[in-house]
């Protein structure tokens, strides 16, 4: 293993995101090269910790992977490439690809995909005995027309390649989902249908370290991302009781699916929802990589774990460096995140002792609360979220992005 002075990392981030990531890569005595989207040049990258930047041509944040291939190969004629890590989960395959492509260690193209497919994570899990809601993929119709008689109405139709509730719709009767189906046209294999299952959604994030979860954290969201994202609604997730049975039932249930579905190491946001009808865990969704809305400042407040650079630091030790875990830390935290109205909306009022982050973003109000009490955490959540309607929130429609 080469010295971390000598080491090179590549992060790839179509998205502006971990920053603390590459800042612990500097720390930690490594070379730290970004590749991110030429239309993020003025982003807030922490430009301190990085050596160069290189900006790739992008449509609504897609790039071409050719360009990206022709582009990291050209670099590394003169630059010694060791780690190549996707910051966002759009760049997971891509980081994967080039992975391959130039024979760097790390994730490769078979296992990331278990975690961008939502097909293939959901065929796994079915595969080991983990409960999930009723799927098919969109491909042969006879099989959808058993689905149909077998399963009962309403279905979600799910893009198999997209982040959290982007292209996710909801169909209510068999008319209505042939419709969606032939629009959808050639585009329909990268589609999967899936029950829709009433309940209420949690998540599990994670540090692995040589296919072990030495890490766990679980928390409740407060309206299901896909109401959040389609029908407009102030966001927040809360730490849930440790040592609740349902706390056992999601970080037994989150261990298993991370080692079937074969993350080596790293950090993973998984989903699953706690069914109205049975009172039933299911397995809905997981991704290697840090979870989005900013649920890393919600962990660390409760936790005292920074996911970012935790992840990091085993990147860069590649299992050749025991990892070793900080003191974790056994608080509550919630977080509360809206679109507002005001370009700069004005949190001043809100000035609990237990407010420890606040969100710096255009058209946007947000922030974290912590503190040991449960109870303390979900009432300022209620009280907070209630406030956020008056003060700030403001509906916006989701813009799907490309499928395939």
């Amino acid at each position: 293993m080469k010295d971390n002075s000598a080491m090179t990392i590549l992060c790839m981030s179509s998205y502006e995101k971990g920053q603390e990531f590459m800042r612990q890569c500097k720390r930690d005595g490594c070379r730290v090269i970004l590749l991110t989207s030429k239309s993020l040049e003025n982003a807030d990258w922490p430009k301190e910790s990085i050596d160069e930047i290189f900006y790739i041509p992008d449509v609504n944040k897609e790039w071409n992977m050719r360009d990206v291939i022709y582009g990291v190969s050209f670099l590394s004629r003169t630059e010694t490439i060791d780690r190549i890590v996707a910051l966002d989960d759009y760049d997971v395959e891509k980081a994967a690809a080039l992975r391959e492509h130039l024979r760097c260690p790390g994730m490769g193209d078979t296992t990331a995909r278990y975690f961008r497919d939502k097909l293939a994570m959901r065929t796994r899990a079915y595969e080991v005995g983990i409960p999930v809601p009723e799927f098919i993929h969109v491909l042969n119709y006879q099989r959808i027309k058993d689905y149909i008689k077998r399963v009962p109405f309403p279905y979600v139709v799910k893009p198999r390649l997209q982040a959290g509730a982007h292209g996710i719709n909801k169909v209510h009767k068999e008319e209505e989902l042939w419709k969606k189906l032939d629009a959808l046209g050639d585009e329909q294999s990268f589609f999967l249908i899936e029950r829709f299952v009433p309940g209420t959604i949690y998540h599990v994030d994670s540090i692995i370290s040589e296919n072990e979860v030495v890490f766990a954290i679980a928390s409740q969201y407060g309206k299901p991302p896909m109401e959040v994202a389609h029908e407009g609604r102030v966001f927040t997730s809360t730490t849930i009781k440790y040592g609740s049975i349902d706390e056992k039932s999601l970080l037994d249930l989150n261990k298993k699916i991370l080692h079937a579905l074969g993350l080596l190491r790293g950090v993973s946001h998984t989903e699953f929802i706690k069914a109205n009808a049975d009172g039933k865990f299911y397995f809905l969704e997981t991704s290697d990589r840090v979870g989005g809305a900013n649920l890393a400042e919600l962990i660390e407040a409760a936790s005292g774990i920074n996911l970012w650079a935790e992840w990091a630091k085993i990147e860069i030790g590649q299992g050749k460096k025991t990892y070793e875990l900080p003191n974790v830390r056994k608080d509550y935290a919630g977080i509360i995140t809206s679109l507002a109205k005001q370009e700069w909306p004005d949190l001043s009022s809100y000035n609990a002792a237990e407010v420890v982050w606040k969100m710096k973003l255009k058209y946007h109000a947000g922030m974290v609360v912590s503190s040991p009490s449960y109870e303390r955490v979900k009432s300022l959540v209620e009280n907070y979220t209630q406030r956020y309607y008056q003060d700030f929130f403001t509906p916006q429609p989701m813009h799907d992005k490309p499928t395939a």
